[in-house]
């Protein structure tokens, strides 16, 4: 399952079943779970320059595809699943099922819940807290530096099932409430309340996101969105959402 062209430093630990592509290389301060898959030119537990200590976990069941980078000193749940090329900076922290899009860059320092999905070309600066079920689209960015460059730093915070639309970008320190939308091609500062849509450079409050209607002819509530939408999520989870709004 380790193909010959792989290289595995001697202190790293690897868990049963784990397939690992040619030329990638797993250095010492590396732990990887049963049933992992890394593909080709992968590089984990890149030696950080920040005195990171501790180790690069992956747990069970992740699926790393090819090129990607992960810094030591972070540590993700099961069922991680990665695009290709993407990049990972150290001291991260992510629940279960995180999906991380092709060429996306997280520059460390991160906290993910569980269920957490990002399309391709995603930027997470530096201290973000992003909770679980949210979704950024493509080209999502968030940025940290208020008047770049400075050594001054705002972290933003990204509340339970929010959707981050395509090209939307994040200012410092902007807090998104609980089931907020952003529109495609925003520019977001300061506070969003719960359960609004905004839009425009820069943001505005547009309406209720349950007044949005779902384009199926159906004429129910678009958001919501786990009141329609259920796909690659566990039994348990949709349930709990059923019952929420039945």
């Amino acid at each position: 399952m380790i193909h010959n062209l792989a290289v595995i430093y001697p202190s790293a630990k690897i868990g049963n079943n784990v397939s690992i592509g040619p030329f990638s290389i797993i250095y010492d301060n590396v732990e990887i779970g049963d049933n992992c898959n890394i593909g080709s030119h992968c590089e984990l537990g890149v030696k950080s320059m920040n005195d990171v200590e501790s180790p690069l976990i992956i747990s069970k069941n992740s699926n790393i595809r090819s090129g990607s980078v992960f810094y030591e000193g972070s540590k993700f749940g099961e069922n991680l699943t990665t695009g290709h090329k993407i990049t990972v900076r150290e001291r991260v922290t992510a629940g279960n099922n995180l999906q991380l899009g092709s060429y996306t860059d997280i520059q460390g320092n991160n906290q993910f819940g569980n269920f957490v999905k990002m399309h391709s070309n995603v930027h997470i600066g530096q201290g973000c807290v992003i909770e679980d079920y949210v979704w950024l689209f493509p080209y999502a960015l968030i940025v940290n530096d208020p008047h770049p460059p400075s050594n001054i730093e705002l972290y933003s915070t990204i509340r339970k099932y929010t959707v981050v639309g395509a090209r939307v970008i994040l200012m410092p320190g902007t807090i998104l409430g609980e089931d907020v939308l952003v529109a495609a091609g925003s520019i977001v500062s300061g506070s969003v309340e719960n359960g609004v849509l905004v839009a425009g450079s820069p943001a505005k409050r547009v309406c209720r996101t349950s007044q949005i209607p779902l384009r199926d002819g159906s004429k129910r509530a678009a958001y919501p969105w786990r009141r329609h939408f259920h796909r690659g999520y566990p039994e348990q989870v949709v349930l709990e959402w059923m019952d929420e709004f039945k």
